[in-house]
């Protein structure tokens, strides 16, 4: 009997890891698509008030400056101008909603929107996704080719 109510809370155990680890996965999962699909409307929002007639430039960096500043103070970390940039430069790579492939983390995006050919970038994105590279794997394959 003992044996018996041994296994059963080993089975119980495994049975209680096995949620665990899987619900983890799933709030993962829903956190990073949450965060690249946001980030793309972010550089959706700043592409179209850049395209407002003013000389894109100048212009563009004083709006990211000032973006970053207020959006620091409220967030926090992660919204200075280089991570701005990217978020535009990510909407201007990837303009279409349904091409985003969610699998894919943020990080992977900033990897892939430097890759200028559109179809290594698109070989690229199949490969991260169909191979389970990390971004770190992605980045490595890049530099590599």
């Amino acid at each position: 009997m003992n044996n018996h109510l041994s296994q059963l809370n080993t089975d119980l155990l495994n049975n209680i890891r096995t949620l665990l680890v899987e619900g983890r996965k799933q709030v993962a999962q829903a956190v990073n698509t949450t965060m690249v699909q946001t980030y793309w409307q972010i550089g959706r929002l700043i592409v179209e008030g850049e395209q407002q007639g003013e000389t894109r430039a100048e212009y563009g960096k004083q709006v990211l400056k000032s973006l970053s500043v207020s959006l620091t103070e409220e967030f926090g970390k992660g919204f200075d101008t280089r991570n701005l940039r990217n978020m535009r430069q990510f909407y201007l790579v990837f303009p279409i909603w349904n091409a985003v492939r969610t699998e894919l983390s943020w990080t992977h995006y900033r990897t892939l929107t430097r890759i200028e050919n559109k179809s290594a970038r698109h070989w690229y994105m199949n490969e991260a996704i169909e191979q389970s590279w990390s971004a770190r794997a992605l980045e490595r394959q890049h530099l590599l080719a």
